[in-house]
This record gives C-alpha cells, structure tokens and sequence, in this order.
C-alpha cells in the first residue's frame, strides 16, 4: 500500500490483485468504515460481492452515522458529520456510489450540485444573554502569547506531544480567546484532550482555519447521514450479493502466531476463527489465510442510551461482554501490537456528552429560530450553517438546524433541530441541574431559555411544543484522550497476513479522527494492504506543505492585523515574488 496525489492514479482501474477470486472477506461492524472496506473490496480488489460477509450486533448498519425515525418518539440522531472539499478517500468512495434519488448520479454528483448552489455559512455562531448576539465578530480574539503557543504546538515532533494533555502547551491566553471556543464547540475538545490530536487536526486543516467563525469550511449532505451515505452504500452492497448477518455480536478473532516468514521481521500473525453470539448462542467460523478479517475496534457510541421527554437517559460507563470494546480486549490481549484498549474506555468521566434530537410540534419555537439564524428554517436552504453556541451556558450548549426537512419523511411544518452539551456535570442556567439529570422536557426548557423564550413561555412550550429525545454517550471522545504510539494498532499490525483494523481506533498517520474521512481512509488502506491492490490510496491533502496556506491562516488568526514593515524593506519586498504573496495572503 502507497500514497498517491493528482489526477495520474485519481481515475485509473487497478489491475486484478492475484488470488482474490480465492479469497472471501468478513468485516466486525457495519459502521461506515467496514461499509466502505467492502465497497473497496468489491471495486479495486475486485472480489466476488457473495464471498463477503458484515457481521453486526445491532439488527442496523451505520454505526454513529444514525438518523431513524421513530413513530412514537420523533425523529433521532446522536450526532452530525462536517464535511470539507478535502476528504479525499470519502469522495473516491462516493464518485462510485450511485444516489438514491437523483437519476444517473453519484452521491458526490448531487452532495457537490447541493452545496454549489446553497453554499454554507453561518450568520450567528454564537449567542449570550438568552439569544443575543455573541458578539464574536468573526475575530479569533488570539493574544501575542497565544499565537506563539499555537505556532510553537504546530511545529512541535508528534512523539515529543505523547500523553500530553491541551493544557499542557497551550496557556489561559489562549483557552479564553474565542478560537478556543470555535475549535472546542465544533470538534467537542476538552482541556484534558490530546495536545498531540489538537496538532493533528491544526495541520489537517490549516486550509479552513479562516472558515472556522462562520463555518464557510464545512458542507453537508442533503438530509442526515443516515439516508445520504450509509442508506445508498448499503443499497448498493445488496444489490451486489453482499451477505449481511445482523444480530451478531463478535466476542473474539483468535490468532495464530507463527515464526517469521523468509524476508520478514515481526512474528507472522493469521486469524483462524470468529467467535460470535447469535439469536442468544455462543458460535462462529474457522477461516483460513484466505479468509481476510476486518475488525472495527472501539466504538464512540457504544453503551449510547436514549431517554424520552419524560425520562432520563442512562449513564452506562461499563465494557459489556459482547460490545467491540470487550473485543478490542480479547484481541489485544493475544498480541501487544493491537492496542490497548483500556486507555480509552474506562475513563468515562472524561469522555461523556449528551446529545438531544429535538422535533417541533407547532409554531411557536420557529421565530425564535429565525432571529438568530436570520433565515427562514422552513426554506429547504442552509438554515443555522453549522452550531450555534450559547457562549455563556453552563452547560456549554450548542444546537444546530440543518437544512430542512432533515429527514425525506420528516412533515413539512416540522423542524429537527440537534441540541449537545459538553459539560454534562453542571447545573444548568435555568433548570438548575446537570444536563445528565435532565429529561428531554427539562433540556428542551433550558435551550428554549437560551434562545429567548420569554420565561412565562417556557414551561408551556417545553412541554407541548416539542418532543426532545436526550441521549447519553459515555464513550463519545474517548479517541481524544492523551495518547501515546502503540496505544491504536496499526490499520494492518505488523506480521498480519489476514487481519486489519478499521476505523477511529486504528492508527494512519497524518490525518485525523472524529471525521467521516478517517473511517473511509482506514477501510481503503486495510483493504489495499492485504490485497496488493497496485493502487495509490490518496494522501492526506497537502496543505500543512502550502505556503499559501499556511500564510493566510497566520494572517486571519491575527485578526487581519498586519505585519509592519520598514519602507525600505516593503518597497525591496513590492519588486519580488514574495512581496506579492504576502500581499494576496493578507500578511503584509
């Protein structure tokens, strides 16, 4: 497996890998990186669609790319993804998967048409004072200490920012500018998160760091996740023979360790059986080295727990028996080099957030929305254009409307609004308790008092204008703890013939987790790696390497302050190449 970048192996077909029509696949999880492995098998390693098989323990694919309509509660979703034009292994997936409701077009054709014609942006990121505006004026609010703390962390080795907190290099200057509460509400960073993914993800999109306050870096698919990526990836799969066995839920992947074979260095390492509960009975499957496993291990959602608008959601911090965290465990007890697993999964108290999928049910909520989003929700265009926080909520809440209908069943005078909290421990602003003690008519009343509605309304209108479904998740950012090499294990280990590791837990270098990319890119580079597809999984996007970059990201992180310079040296500057860049780019 190789990196590659331009258009030269962007379009080509690779060859038939050898030996593929001898092979069969099984993939642990049906979330969005095994889908796409097994789209990558299907269409580069050119494998039979009927010898692949996803086992999942839920009786639904997706994994945290949910969106379900529920009869009885409203419609549900955990969460939200924010895309950008450089996700590129997403869209070498997408240009091959064929839209569900637009004629003779890929995902990426009608995902590209939507957000041409209704770019996104935001007019109001952030509120206080129970709706006003937040007064961030698209300013990063950075001091000189600040700067040079950011710059110092962009520059800084990855393995000398091993287990080290954000705290640790980065000061109170930085932590009260208002670039702290862009990154932190927008990617759900905490203090205690890893300095070494704070870089990543400073380096990853240095590109977009100007379109952090108004979010015009992001773009979004036409309705939830769910029914634009996982629905038409999942159709397509069918149609093409792909077996999917629901209701399995994988205990182990055993494997064989043997001496190191001629040329190689590390112990060879072979799955030889998938252990599994089914229909509530211990089995599964002895494989072969032509049998390739592909395993997602950890998940961000596991142990998720819905309430409803009367009843509070469950806090569930423990590793059950039969979850892919106790799978994680068995595999990495059998070889160091598949992680360690309980670096992230026994400190919940760190790694919790709450989410609620709030649906309206009259008229009242609606003009609130449109005076702080300044646009009608109701108009099937950009609406909030990404969160809106409430900048003074003790529970640090932010909200989004995406745009509407957010689900193709979703009634046309109903809105869907995502609510989150990152800070689930403290007493709220107006119902006086922690967010994890709320039920969705008590979180719906605090957002209602932080959007404006005059105090006498809220009761009433908490409890008849909506229906809120709050949802605990005690695992939500555990890949951004403190993190050392060797804690994730390699896509595919060292020694491994026939296992690989997909998804936010498995270790590709460059880029970063907690993104659609990341999942698809780890389900690309599995599958070229253990089949020899003679194809270039594409690079990271290069702009850490862009000077052009990384200038205009110096100049908007000044606030559009500008460097002075001496005449003599401006003028010397005005004759040469350079002059002219540092011009365009804002700096001079």
């Amino acid at each position: 497996m190789y990196y590659s970048s331009g258009n030269y192996e962007a379009f080509a077909r690779p060859r038939k890998p050898a030996g593929v029509d001898d092979k069969s696949a099984y993939l642990v999880g049906a979330g969005l990186a095994s889908l796409a492995a097994a789209v990558f098998l299907i269409r580069d390693g050119q494998m039979a669609p009927e010898r692949i098989t996803i086992l999942e323990a839920s009786p639904l694919p997706g994994g945290a790319c949910d969106g379900i309509e529920d009869p009885n509660r409203g419609f549900l979703i955990r969460g939200g993804r924010e895309m950008e034009n450089h996700f590129e292994c997403l869209w070498d997936l997408f240009r091959s998967i064929p839209s569900m409701e637009t004629p003779d077009a890929s995902v990426l054709d009608e995902f590209y048409w939507l957000n041409k014609e209704d770019p996104n942006y935001s007019l109001m990121r952030a509120t206080k004072e129970r709706g006003r505006d937040g007064e961030t004026n698209g300013e990063f609010t950075l001091s000189t200490k600040a700067q040079k703390d950011l710059a110092r962390l962009f520059f800084t080795r990855n393995e000398d920012l091993e287990d080290k907190k954000i705290t640790d290099v980065l000061g109170e200057d930085f932590l009260e500018s208002n670039f702290w509460l862009y990154w932190r509400t927008m990617f759900a960073f905490e203090d205690w998160h890893s300095a070494l993914e704070m870089k990543l993800y400073l380096q990853r999109f240095i590109h977009h760091i100007g379109g952090l306050p108004d979010f015009s870096a992001l773009k979004f698919t036409k309705y939830n996740q769910y029914e634009s990526l996982i629905l038409p990836m999942v159709n397509w799969l069918q149609e093409r023979g792909v077996v999917f066995q629901y209701d399995t839920r994988v205990t182990n992947v055993l494997v064989r360790h043997s001496a190191p074979r001629q040329g190689q260095e590390a112990t060879t390492k072979t799955a030889h059986r998938i252990e599994w509960i089914r229909d509530g009975q211990a089995g599964g499957i002895d494989i072969t080295e032509n049998d390739l496993v592909f395993v997602t291990n950890g998940s961000c959602v596991e142990n998720s727990r819905w309430g409803d608008h009367h009843t509070v959601p469950e806090l569930d911090p423990v590793v059950h028996e039969g979850g892919s965290w106790a799978l994680w465990r068995n595999l990495a007890r059998q070889d160091p080099s598949f992680g360690r697993p309980d670096k992230y999964c026994t400190t919940t108290h760190l790694t919790n957030w709450e989410s609620a999928s709030l649906t309206t049910l009259d008229d009242r909520i609606a003009p609130y929305l449109e005076k702080i989003c300044k646009r009608d929700p109701f108009s099937g265009r950009v609406v909030t254009g990404g969160i809106v926080t409430a900048r003074d909520s003790s529970w640090l809440m932010s909200w989004t409307i995406n745009r509407q209908p957010h689900f193709a069943s979703q009634p046309a005078d109903k809105l869907v609004v995502w609510i989150y909290g990152l800070f689930t421990d403290r007493p709220g602003d107006y119902v006086h308790k922690p967010m994890r003690e709320c039920t969705g008519e008590e979180i719906t009343a605090e957002w209602l008092y932080h959007i404006g509605v005059p105090l006498a309304d809220i009761p009433d209108m908490a409890a008849n204008s909506a229906v809120c479904m709050p949802c605990m998740m005690p695992f939500i950012t555990s890949f951004f703890l403190p993190r050392r090499k060797g804690d994730r294990p390699d896509v595919v280990p060292q020694g491994s013939t026939n296992l690989a590791f997909l998804g936010q837990f498995a270790e590709t270098p460059r880029d970063t987790i907690f993104t659609t990319e990341y999942s698809v890119r780890t389900g690309m580079e599995a599958v070229y790696t253990l089949l020899g597809v003679d194809r270039g999984v594409p690079e990271v996007w290069g702009s850490v390497y862009d000077i052009r970059d990384l200038l205009n990201a110096t100049a908007r992180m000044r606030d559009g302050k500008k460097v002075p310079l001496p005449s003599m040296l401006r003028k010397r500057l005005a004759r040469t190449v350079l002059g002219d860049l540092l011009e365009r780019n804002g700096v001079i």
